[in-house]
């Protein structure tokens, strides 16, 4: 059974059990699409969605009160890969990119990602030799992502422009 990760609980909100979320989704929105999150490897039915300063609020069947959401802590928010919602074209899921090699044009070896850290433009974390290079996956940078050969392709002097080494 695989998952993808959609979120971290960050906390308790309130006294109804309602729980405080990260999305790492696109949008916040994108949580009314599930009917149900995993949380520890167990299926939890999603009762109602908020959303607000780019935070999700969640209220889920299973967690009655504050002190079952305070067990639920830092945990990580997961849907099934199946029922995953379809992504535009041009957007992946993160998971689908962790570990993918990172080439320049000519077919240079950079190394291979290892974080993606959402933000206005999201952050790659490149690891090579040991050490981490970020830069940000800008239009211009990336050139082309292909899944099935889990490579990501940069233009080298644009990457070199922005790449924090």
């Amino acid at each position: 059974m695989k998952t993808l990760t959609v979120g971290t609980i960050l906390k308790p909100q309130g006294i109804r059990g309602e729980l405080k979320v990260k999305p790492f989704t696109d949008s916040a929105e994108t949580f009314r699409k599930f009917g149900s999150v995993r949380i520890d490897g167990e299926a939890y039915k999603v009762l109602s969605v908020r959303t607000g300063d780019g935070m999700v609020y969640l209220a889920l069947r299973g967690v009655p009160d504050r002190n079952a959401a305070e067990l639920l802590r830092g945990k990580p928010v997961e849907i099934l890969r199946e029922e995953a919602p379809e992504l535009p074209e041009g957007s992946y899921y993160i998971a689908d990119l962790l570990g993918a090699e990172i080439v320049t044009e000519t077919g240079e070896v950079l190394g291979h990602l290892k974080d993606v850290t959402k933000a206005g433009t999201d952050i790659y974390t490149l690891e090579t030799d040991g050490r981490e290079i970020l830069f940000p996956a800008a239009e211009g940078v990336v050139l082309s992502v292909d899944l099935a050969m889990r490579r990501i392709t940069v233009e080298k002097k644009r990457y070199l422009e922005v790449a924090v080494l």
